[in-house]
């Protein structure tokens, strides 16, 4: 797949069916996500919202076609943490190494870099031995993508009769000084700096400020 070929945009509600069938999969079929239910269409429509009131919700497409998905969220819910930002993605089954993990996740990396967060978090299932419903293929991606292994839980997710250890990963992405300047909220950015990012914000045109 060329990567020019492929649209990054804001997701909007009207994407959130869509965004579910990829996400599905997920759950019924692998212990990626410690999700054990899918959730239901109007659950997704109030996470989607939740994200969207500080940071971006971005999906990959191609000829209209979603290919997967990606964002960020608050690393942990306490002010001091404000510069870290937890990021999460989720690829079609039949998209997956071809490259579009790697394009949404350099768009997240602009826009968090742009909103003066710091460090990017990311919180992934790992096996102790590999099985049908867990790979390494997380980790791995994320190494490849510039994150380093920085802590290890063990046996602390129980799915499809196994216990699974997780990890978290990390990727700073700025400078550490002191006075850090205020991390900007994503609905806040001007349509014409995304658009220099590559990141199309039309969606917004669309549907009221998550914020209202």
């Amino acid at each position: 797949m060329n990567p020019n070929e492929i649209n990054i945009r804001t997701a909007g509600l009207d994407d959130a069916e869509e965004i579910l069938r990829i996400y599905a999969p997920y759950v019924t079929k692998t212990a990626i996500t410690f999700e054990y239910e899918v959730p239901d269409l109007r659950e997704w429509e109030e996470r989607m919202k939740r994200t969207l009131k500080r940071y971006p919700y971005l999906v990959a497409e191609k000829n209209g076609i979603l290919l997967g998905y990606a964002y960020t969220g608050p690393f942990i819910g306490r002010s001091a943490y404000d510069w870290s930002a937890e990021v999460s993605i989720y690829v079609r089954e039949d998209q997956k190494g071809k490259g579009v993990g790697k394009i949404l996740y350099h768009a997240l990396e602009e826009i968090s870099k742009a909103q003066n967060i710091r460090n990017l978090n990311a919180c992934i299932g790992y096996p102790e031995t590999e099985d049908q419903y867990l790979t390494k293929n997380s980790v791995q991606f994320h190494e490849h993508m510039g994150y380093q292994l920085v802590g290890e839980f063990h046996q602390c997710g129980y799915k499809f009769g196994t216990w699974y250890n997780m990890v978290w990963m990390e990727k700073k992405i700025g400078p550490h000084g002191p006075e850090p300047l205020p991390v900007l909220a994503f609905p806040d950015f001007d349509p014409e700096e995304l658009r220099r990012m590559g990141i199309h914000k039309n969606i917004f045109k669309k549907y009221p400020s998550p914020n209202e």
